[in-house]
C-alpha cells in the first residue's frame, strides 16, 4: 500500500495506531482493574470476615448494587453521547470520573465504621456509579481510535494484556501487602482491617496516574458531531437493543462471562485458605489467574486469523471448562489436594481458557456499534456501551450474589480464619469449578449465534464511511 492510499484510508476512519498508543489505551484498563479486581476478587471476603457483615448481606447487597447499576448504566450512556466536554468526548471521564473513584474505592475498604451495613452500601453504590462513569466512556472511546479490524484486535489484545497485568498486581500483590501490613499476617481477620486500607490506598493512587496517563495518550478521530448526537436519549438504549441482534448475543454472553469470573475469582481466596490449606500460597493462585495473558494475548491477533474468531472462542472456552474438571477433580482427592503444583496447572489451565474467551469479547464490541450505525445511521457508542455495562453488571450479580447465598447455605463461619466444615468446603468448590463451568457451556451456546464475521463487519464499516463526504 502506497503513501497515498495510506492517506485515504486513514481519512477515511481506518487509522493505524502505534504500539504506544495502544498501551497508552490500555493503560485505562490497567488503571480500572487494580480497583475492579480488588472488588472482585476480595471485597467479599473483606466483608465477611474482616468488615463483619454476614455472607448472606453482603450477597443481597451485591445484588441491590447490581440493580442500581441497571438504572444508572443507561443514564450515563445516553448522557455521554449527548455531550462533548473540552476535554474530549469519552476522555475526559478519566478525569473527571476518576479523582472520585479513588476516595471510594479507599472507602470502601476502610473498617472505620465496622459490620455498619449501611455504610457499606453508601461506599460500594458510590464506587460502582463512578466506576460506570469511567468505564463506559471508556468502553466507547475504544469504539473512536478506528474502524479498522485489524487495528481493533491489535488494540483489543494490548488492552486485555494490560488489564491482566493490573489483575496480576491484584492477585498477586493484594494478599501479600495486606499480610505485610496486617499485624497478625492474615488477610481474613478483624485485625486486618487498616492493612486492607493501606493496601487500596496504594492501588487507589496508582490507578488514578495511570487513568491520567491514559488521557494523555488516546484521540478520538471516529466520533458523531453535536448535531448527530443531540437527540440520543435513555429510552435508544432498548431500541437499539431490540433491533440490534449481533449487541443482543454479545449482551447475553456478557451475562454468563462475568457472572462466571465474578463466582470465580471471589471464591479463589476461600478455597486456598479453607479447601487446599495453603492461604500462604494464595498469591501464587491467584496470579496464576492473569499470567497466561502474558503468553497468550499477544497470540490472539494469529491465532484469529489462523481459525477465525468463533473457533477461537470454542477452543478456548473448552480448555477453561477442562481446567475447572481438573480443579474439582484434585480438589476431591486427598492425595491430589496436598500435590500444590497440580492445583496450579489446573488454575493455569482454567486461566489460560478464560483469559483468551473473555478477553477477545471487548474486541467484539466496535463491531455491534458499528452494525448499529451502518443500520440506523446513529454512532451511539456510549449508549451500546452502557448496554453491554447493565448486562455484564447483571453477570457480576449473579457473580455477586451467589457465593454469599451459597456460602450462607453451606454454614460457612465467618469467624473461623482457619477451617470449615466439610460442607462448607463443598460450598466452596461448587463456587470455585461447577457453577463457573455450567455458565460456561452455556456461553458456548450463546457465541455461537454471533454472525459478524471479519469479512461482514469490514463491508458494513466501508459502507458507512462511504455516506460521508470528505
Amino acid at each position: 500500500m502506497n503513501a497515498k492510499t495510506q492517506l485515504v484510508r486513514e481519512s477515511k476512519g481506518f487509522y493505524k495506531l502505534s504500539q504506544f498508543q495502544r498501551i497508552g489505551f490500555g493503560s485505562g484498563d490497567l488503571a480500572q482493574n487494580l480497583i475492579y479486581q480488588t472488588v472482585s476478587m476480595y471485597l467479599l471476603i473483606f466483608y465477611t470476615n474482616v468488615f463483619g457483615i454476614s455472607a448472606a448481606a453482603a450477597g443481597v447487597m451485591f445484588l441491590v448494587v447490581r440493580i442500581v447499576d441497571v438504572i444508572w448504566d443507561p443514564i450515563v450512556g445516553a448522557f455521554v453521547d449527548k455531550s462533548s466536554p473540552k476535554m474530549g468526548k469519552y476522555r475526559s471521564y478519566l478525569i473527571l470520573g476518576g479523582i472520585p473513584l479513588t476516595g471510594f474505592a479507599v472507602l470502601c475498604f476502610w473498617n472505620g465504621f465496622t459490620g455498619s451495613l449501611a455504610y457499606a452500601y453508601i461506599t460500594y453504590v458510590g464506587l460502582s456509579m463512578l466506576y460506570t462513569l469511567i468505564n463506559v466512556p471508556y468502553g466507547a472511546l475504544n469504539a473512536s481510535l478506528t474502524r479498522d479490524t485489524d487495528e481493533i484486535t491489535k488494540l483489543t489484545s494490548t488492552r486485555m494484556f494490560m488489564a491482566n497485568l493490573g489483575g496480576l498486581a491484584v492477585g498477586y500483590g493484594v494478599p501479600i501487602v495486606v499480610q505485610y501490613f496486617s499485624p497478625d499476617g492474615k488477610i481474613n481477620s478483624a485485625a486486618s482491617g487498616q492493612a486492607w486500607f493501606i493496601t487500596m490506598t496504594i492501588y487507589a493512587i496508582i490507578g488514578l496516574f495511570l487513568l491520567i496517563f491514559c488521557y494523555t495518550q488516546t484521540k478520538e478521530r471516529v466520533v458523531m458531531d453535536e448535531k448527530e448526537t443531540e437527540n440520543v436519549k435513555v429510552s435508544d438504549l432498548w431500541t437499539e437493543f431490540k433491533h440490534n441482534g449481533p449487541l443482543r448475543v454479545l449482551a447475553f454472553f456478557f451475562i454468563t462471562a462475568f457472572a462466571m469470573m465474578a463466582i470465580g475469582n471471589s471464591a479463589g481466596s476461600y478455597y486456598m485458605i479453607y479447601n487446599v490449606q495453603a492461604p500462604e500460597m494464595l498469591p501464587y493462585f491467584m496470579a496464576l489467574g492473569s499470567i497466561p495473558a502474558f503468553i497468550f494475548m499477544p497470540l490472539v491477533p494469529a491465532i484469529k486469523r489462523a481459525i477465525g474468531k468463533k473457533q477461537m472462542f470454542y477452543v478456548f472456552l473448552t480448555i477453561a471448562v477442562i481446567g475447572m474438571a481438573m480443579l474439582y477433580i484434585i480438589s476431591i482427592v486427598p492425595s491430589l489436594r496436598s500435590q500444590i503444583w497440580l492445583v496450579f496447572v489446573a488454575q493455569f489451565v482454567k486461566s489460560t481458557g478464560i483469559i483468551v474467551a473473555t478477553g477477545y469479547m471487548w474486541a467484539l464490541v466496535p463491531e455491534v456499534i458499528s452494525y448499529g450505525e451502518h443500520a440506523t445511521g446513529k454512532r451511539i457508542s456510549g449508549i451500546v456501551n452502557a448496554l453491554t455495562g447493565i448486562f455484564y453488571k447483571a453477570g457480576m450479580a449473579l457473580g455477586g450474589v451467589v457465593p454469599g447465598l451459597v456460602l450462607a447455605y453451606v454454614g460457612f463461619d465467618n469467624d473461623n480464619a482457619i477451617s470449615q466444615s466439610a460442607f462448607a468446603e463443598q460450598g466452596i468448590l461448587w463456587l470455585v469449578a461447577i457453577i463457573p463451568a455450567l455458565l460456561l457451556i452455556v456461553a458456548m451456546f450463546i457465541i455461537s449465534r454471533y454472525e459478524l464475521d471479519d469479512e461482514v463487519i469490514d463491508k458494513i464499516n466501508h459502507e458507512i464511511e462511504s455516506r460521508h463526504e470528505y
